[in-house]
């Protein structure tokens, strides 16, 4: 009888006390005696950043060029109609290429800005040289020896941005190249169009 009420008295002392410990406030753990280390998330890269800026904005030229309309030569007429359009696009392409790069402002680099900004200035002397072919094509509609001249100079220019190193602005600066092979960007552009 005895051991039943041993066996009842820690029974009861048990509930008692699981009773008395509801609706009182849970204790914190005891802290931690070795907290774990912060995370700590790298900075983010201002070159390769800088570099992914300058290939999202050459890479609007790039992508009209690789989409350039046909030019049509059966007829004079058709032949300047479609150089003027080509010459549109690629005037259009270029204003895109060169706001982009305007806005991108200078690189995190001291000192490497003259790649972009001579890419820009080849970039806006082609822009003034097609558009100013394109004018003549269109103002030579009907006299065939200036549409022919016209179309010389518009060739002039297509040939000029084929020349074209678009990448000059960040390989010319080695810190400025490592940081091209880091941006999406940049890889992106390097890849044909699919």
């Amino acid at each position: 009888m005895r051991q039943r009420l041993t066996v009842f008295a820690a029974l009861t002392t048990t509930i008692a006390l699981g009773l008395a410990g509801c609706g009182q406030p849970a204790t914190e753990p005891p802290p931690d005696p070795d907290p774990p280390l912060a995370t700590i998330v790298p900075q983010a890269d201002p070159a390769a950043k800088w570099a992914g800026g300058y290939c999202d904005a050459v890479t609007h030229l790039v992508r009209v060029l690789a989409d350039l309309p046909a030019v049509d030569p059966s007829t004079p007429q058709k032949a300047s109609r479609t150089s003027s359009d080509l010459l549109s696009s690629v005037v259009g392409g270029l204003d895109q290429s060169l706001a982009g790069l305007h806005a991108l402002g200078a690189p995190p680099v001291p000192s490497a800005d003259g790649g972009r900004e001579d890419v820009i200035g080849q970039f806006a002397e082609i822009r003034t040289e097609a558009e100013n072919a394109r004018r003549r094509i269109e103002a030579a509609r009907g006299n065939a020896a200036a549409t022919k001249e016209a179309l010389g100079q518009a060739q002039a220019a297509l040939d000029r941005i084929d020349a074209l190193d678009y990448l000059k602005g960040v390989r010319d600066v080695p810190a400025l190249a490592a940081a091209e092979q880091r941006a999406p960007a940049c890889r992106r552009l390097g890849q044909p169009a699919g």
